[in-house]
């Protein structure tokens, strides 16, 4: 039993040991601690139960002021957003159906801009380009043939690499002559 006791007091000294030089480590003062201490104290973030990891702040929310980070965007922030959504028509128009402003009255606000999209034929031919390289996922984690079985498309891969800088090249060397060309004219 003596011996437990013993064992325990040391286990003791030297975790106040470690602790101790852990702190003179990273450089704070016993006041800096205490500050921390009372800083933690008023804004709840003291662990209150330590097989959760629960805050006091966590338990009882209305005993503590909101952080700033729940608190959100400032007030200018959030009126260049309102006069912005008024200009586009996207404000709720009805809040049962969802419908903006712009759905209800689309002549009112300017058109979306239309973002460049690729034409079906080139959707169909990269689809393939990523079948025959093994590039196009068939596992529910996204993983690909090339990656599951690398030795079957090691060749394949190859000339493709080898076909590409041979595009570039070629593509390389037009440009510099119709550049040199033009400069001669």
């Amino acid at each position: 039993m003596k011996s437990l006791k013993t064992l325990s007091l040391v286990l003791a000294s030297a975790t106040l040991v470690g602790s101790a030089s852990l702190v003179q480590a990273e450089g704070l003062t016993r006041e800096q601690v205490k500050a921390e201490l009372a800083e933690a104290q008023r804004n709840g973030t003291l662990i209150a139960d330590g097989e959760t990891g629960a805050t006091y702040r966590d338990l009882n929310p209305d005993r503590y002021p909101a952080s700033l980070s729940t608190l959100g965007k400032s007030r200018e922030q959030v009126t260049v957003e309102l006069g912005e959504a008024q200009r586009n028509g996207t404000l709720v128009a009805n809040g049962d159906t969802g419908a903006t402003y712009r759905d209800l009255a689309p002549h009112r606000y300017p058109a979306p801009v239309a973002m460049d999209s690729k034409k079906r034929e080139e959707v169909k031919s990269e689809l393939a380009e990523a079948i025959r390289l093994g590039n196009a996922p068939i596992d529910d984690i996204g993983r690909t043939p090339a990656e599951r079985f690398p030795g079957t498309y090691a060749s394949v891969r190859a000339e493709h690499e080898l076909a590409m800088k041979e595009r570039k090249a070629s593509q390389q060397a037009a440009q510099g002559t119709s550049a040199g060309t033009a400069v001669r004219q």
